[in-house]
């Protein structure tokens, strides 16, 4: 008689421990990939991504031609033309100084526009009614925006359920 109790209270831990190992199950999730792969050929993302490229070429252009204006004030210093040294210069630094204020307020709008586009009520709804699934059916307790908890200091790729949030989203846009 004493063997089946004993035996009964060993399982009933071993239950308790498997019990205890769900409720820390956790799992994370890379969003600004979830997006990128699902929304890669939406019409927003490609007009974000025209808007993008064309900022680039212009930041592109205006550094060619502060180089430009920097090998020109050079060539002026060598033949000793300090006046038109002196005017390249002036014409360098607001040249620069108009560069740095285009590239700031040019990164903050494509930052603004990309955090509406992966903010988009449609969008989260979907991520996370297939986040809530894909938890709920594989036993997660938590899971966490890979991006956006700076106290994730390391995770082992087992718990990554991006690629299987992106190829469920893919498979439910396809029905």
């Amino acid at each position: 008689m004493r063997k089946p109790v004993l035996l009964f209270f060993l399982l009933c831990s071993a239950c308790l421990s498997v019990r205890a190992q769900q409720l820390t199950r956790f799992a994370v999730v890379d969003i600004p990939r979830v997006y990128t792969a699902f929304f890669r050929d939406s019409r927003t993302v490609r007009e974000f991504e025209e808007k993008s490229a064309r900022i680039q070429s212009d930041i592109d252009r205006m550094t060619a031609e502060i180089q430009d204006l920097k090998s020109r004030q050079a060539d002026a210093a060598l033949r000793g033309d300090q006046g038109e040294t002196s005017r390249l210069e002036g014409e360098v630094y607001r040249k620069s100084e108009f560069l740095k204020d285009y590239y700031r307020v040019k990164t903050a709008e494509l930052e603004d526009q990309k955090n509406r586009l992966t903010q988009s009520s449609t969008f989260l709804d979907q991520v996370y009614d297939e986040i809530r699934y894909i938890a709920e059916s594989e036993g997660y307790s938590m899971v966490l925006n890979l991006k956006e908890n700076k106290g994730i200091l390391w995770y082992s790729p087992t718990v990554d359920i991006t690629d299987k949030l992106i190829q469920n989203l893919l498979d439910k846009a396809r029905r």
